[in-house]
Formats: C-alpha cells, sequence, structure tokens
C-alpha cells in the first residue's frame, strides 16, 4: 500500500481513497509513507494534515486555492474526541488586512475553501500516542443557504473591521460561526494592516477560522 502518484480524476475516486485508508493509524500511514512520525504536534501541528494530503492526492500545497482545484473540493483535517466532537477550531485561509477592492462575499477566499468540503476526521485525545490515532470515515459537506447567509454575515461584518483599519480591535469573540485569530509560527512574524487613519502599520497575521460550535454541528448530523 502506498500513496498515489496522481491526483484523483473525480470526486468518486477521492471518496474511495479516503475510505481506503479510515481506520488506519496515523503511524501506519506515515510508515506505508516511507516518513517518519514525529513524536507529537508541538512543533508539528500541520503534520496530520500534510500526512492526509499526500495519501488523497491533494495538489495545491499551500497555494490561495483548494485543495482538490481540478475538482473543486477542500480537504479539512479535524481533530475529533470519542463522541465524534471537534476539538479545536479550524483553519478556513489567511485574513488580508489590507482592503481588497471590489471582493465580495461570493469572490473571496473563505466562500471559495469551503463551497465544497472533504472532511477527513482524526482521533485527536491527546492521552492516544499521536502514531496510533487513526482516520475516521471522511465526508463531502457544501453549505447549505442558512450556513452560507451565517457564513457571509460573519465575513461582511470582520471584513468591514478591517477595511476601517480596525484589525487590531478584532478579537477570537467576533463572529458567530467564522472568526478570526492570529496565524503565525511566533509572535515575531508581522504583517503589513492599516490603522483607522489609512497608515500602515505591522501586526501579526491573522487567519479565518471555523468555531467549534459550527463544525460540531456538521459532525453530528454526519454521525449522528
Amino acid at each position: 500500500m502506498q500513496p498515489p502518484t496522481l491526483p484523483p480524476s473525480n470526486e468518486d475516486e477521492l471518496l474511495r481513497r479516503s475510505h481506503q485508508i479510515a481506520g488506519l493509524s496515523l503511524g501506519e500511514l506515515a510508515h506505508f509513507a516511507g516518513v517518519v512520525a514525529p513524536e507529537n504536534l508541538k512543533r508539528h501541528k500541520g503534520w496530520p494534515g500534510m500526512l492526509i494530503e499526500r495519501w488523497l492526492g491533494a495538489t495545491a500545497g499551500s497555494k490561495p486555492q483548494q485543495d482538490f482545484p481540478e475538482l473543486g473540493i477542500e480537504l479539512k483535517t479535524i481533530p475529533i474526541d470519542k463522541h465524534f466532537s471537534p476539538l479545536e477550531t479550524t483553519y478556513v485561509c489567511y485574513a488580508p488586512l489590507i482592503n481588497q477592492p471590489g471582493v465580495t462575499w461570493e469572490t473571496s477566499n473563505v466562500r471559495n475553501k469551503l463551497q465544497r468540503v472533504l472532511w477527513v476526521p482524526l482521533e485527536g485525545d491527546r492521552q492516544i500516542p499521536l502514531s496510533n490515532r487513526r482516520v475516521a470515515t471522511a465526508f463531502f459537506w457544501h453549505p447549505s443557504a442558512e450556513e452560507d447567509a451565517l457564513l457571509q454575515k460573519d465575513w461582511e461584518e470582520l471584513t468591514e473591521l478591517i477595511t476601517l483599519g480596525q484589525s487590531e480591535t478584532i478579537t477570537a469573540r467576533l463572529g458567530e460561526a467564522l472568526h478570526i485569530r492570529p496565524k503565525a509560527a511566533s509572535g515575531q512574524v508581522l504583517t503589513d494592516a492599516l490603522d483607522p487613519d489609512g497608515k500602515k502599520i505591522k501586526t501579526r497575521p491573522r487567519g479565518f477560522y471555523l468555531r467549534t460550535s459550527f463544525t460540531h454541528g456538521l459532525l453530528q448530523r454526519q454521525f449522528g
């Protein structure tokens, strides 16, 4: 058993690949792929996601597009507990802190990323050694009209604050389903933003994240 060398040609093939690795541990997948699994995620937070990308044939890497651009599908791994509840928020994409003229919800990268998602739940209980954590059954999801409206409302409110130069006032408490949090390996990493007077300042990079309350609903509808 080895990771595929080509991206999936259609949705059915992608889902079939995800079902082939369901039930296997991250350690087993790493062994079959010829890579060494880290002992923990303290310095390797994105490792499980990159391993799953390799096994499913994702091609986008860190580019600002869907993981399977030819299929219009984004891949999201999500750590869960034994009750199939999410253990952390889900990163969606980078949050630009300089206003982008002409960008609307319909043309935003957040909506592009969330239009069609393959969710891959992973055991995330910290009492389970990383190599022993198993992959659960993946499933496709796309926002309902109600979910899309909720995400749009959050995105527009957060984007308006950025446009007004209020990015420094944005906290993780803002947003019902979607919120903005710092996104950087350390506090030393800085990016450009605007202050209320329109002047450039330096601040920590931010990212859009889905709240656990939102993804919990998706998981419960799928697995009951």
